[in-house]
């Protein structure tokens, strides 16, 4: 008896290239815009009062008050998101944005410059900013398809760090030319964002597994939770995140002191921003390959390890040029890390629960930024910035031995293999 074999069945389609994906470009280029306006206030809030004050708490208030919605605002928010309109949310986030730092702009113009005024824009500017991202980070799988998320993600990662290598400078070029300028090509990126926002053809969510159904946000901030806390993987690198980010407030800050301690210029703040980006930019276009060669558990340790050993030397560099290549490199792992996150965060979040569980995941690795921020200004004022240096590297020499218990085990590896 002779048994056919059966033909082989055809190679599956390549999968479309994401330029040729109308609506993901859409939604990537407002957000991209957006973020461009965001990073010139960002470093347009510092400058402003740094400069003004010469006091790094003066400044530091102001970034924690931007900083502060991370910890405030984000459960709810991510159970607001994923009870709204996406597209909607987005529209009304970019609008508000507008208002809020438009009045900035015209009280700078005026020569009328109030802390207050600006911890408070600074406040709601964050706060709209958060509900943005975690709409539009939902609404990515509903405009690209499963085998095209990796590169989506790859691609939103690498918009960030362009923002930065192009927004940050903006700013300090802007704010050179006039105080208020950085804040109105805010005003002016965030009106492009809502425009583009109109022009997106697909539904940006799917439909809600109980139609009809509405529950209290408690339930539903309890469900963001327990998902992410049932996520052991997950868990463990949030927790190494959360830590390291706290650190990275300082490491932010004292930039700025180190280089007008050293006789630079806001100029020269702009270009080491440049090349911290650019860095940033070219971890997480190479991040697909760290990731299919190493998997997330390995990168976690790698990444730790490594900002162990750069931040070890950043308080004892001879110049401004070295100090810039440590921190070029820390932006570059950082690119790395940030797109194996939110990559595994959005391949296991079915579509209802992701605003939730992005949200939970920013406030557990953001949450306490605010009060990094408020730690830098402490440390800077009251100590040198060796000293100040010198202590985030204990502390993330200290990170970076967590990494290794937590991720170098048997059941770490385990864990990693059956996808929690």
């Amino acid at each position: 008896m002779t048994v056919l074999a059966s033909p082989a069945p055809a190679p599956a389609p390549p999968a479309r290239p994401l330029s040729r994906s109308r609506d993901f470009l859409l939604l990537w280029i407002g957000a991209g815009v957006s973020a461009l306006g965001s990073r010139a206030t960002s470093i347009g809030y510092t400058l402003l009062v740094y400069w003004s004050t010469g006091s790094a708490t003066a400044a530091s208030l102001v970034t924690f008050a931007a900083l502060l919605p991370n910890l405030l605002v984000q459960m709810p928010a991510g159970a607001l998101v994923d009870r709204w309109d996406r597209r909607r949310t987005m529209l009304a986030c970019s609008a508000g944005r507008v208002f809020a730092i438009g009045s900035v702009a015209v009280a700078v113009m005026l020569g009328e410059v109030w802390i207050p005024h600006l911890m408070a824009v600074a406040f709601v500017e964050a706060t709209l900013g958060i509900c943005y991202g975690l709409a539009e980070r939902a609404a990515v799988c509903n405009v690209v398809g499963p085998d095209q998320l990796g590169s989506a993600m790859a691609a939103n990662e690498s918009r960030a760090n362009a923002a930065g290598i192009v927004g940050q400078p903006a700013g300090t070029l802007l704010h050179s030319l006039a105080r208020f300028a950085p804040f109105a090509f805010a005003v002016v990126a965030h009106a492009v964002s809502f425009v583009t926002l109109l022009f997106v053809r697909r539904d940006l969510q799917g439909p809600p597994p109980d139609p009809g159904r509405r529950r209290s946000l408690l339930p539903e901030i309890r469900e963001g939770l327990a998902f992410v806390w049932g996520q052991v993987y997950l868990r463990r690198a949030l927790a190494l995140f959360a830590a390291s980010n706290i650190l990275f407030q300082v490491l932010g800050l004292g930039l700025i002191v180190m280089v007008k301690e050293g006789g630079g210029s806001p100029h020269t703040v702009g270009l080491l921003l440049v090349v911290n980006s650019a860095f940033g930019l070219a971890g997480a276009m190479t991040s697909n390959l760290y990731l299919s060669r190493f998997g997330i558990r390995r990168i976690m340790m790698g990444v730790n390890v490594a900002w162990a050993v750069l931040m070890a030397g950043i308080g004892f560099v001879p110049g401004i040029v070295v100090l810039g290549a440590l921190y070029a490199l820390i932006n570059y792992i950082a690119g790395i890390g940030n797109v194996a996150g939110m990559y595994y965060l959005v391949k296991t979040a079915p579509d209802h629960l992701r605003g939730r569980a992005g949200s939970v995941v920013t406030l557990l690795t953001s949450g306490a930024n605010s009060l990094g921020a408020l730690l830098a200004g402490f440390l800077l004022d009251s100590t040198s910035t060796t000293a100040t240096m010198s202590i985030v590297a204990v502390v993330m020499a200290g990170i970076a031995v967590s990494a290794v218990l937590g991720f170098g085990g048997r059941a770490a590896a385990e864990a990693e293999r059956a996808g929690s």
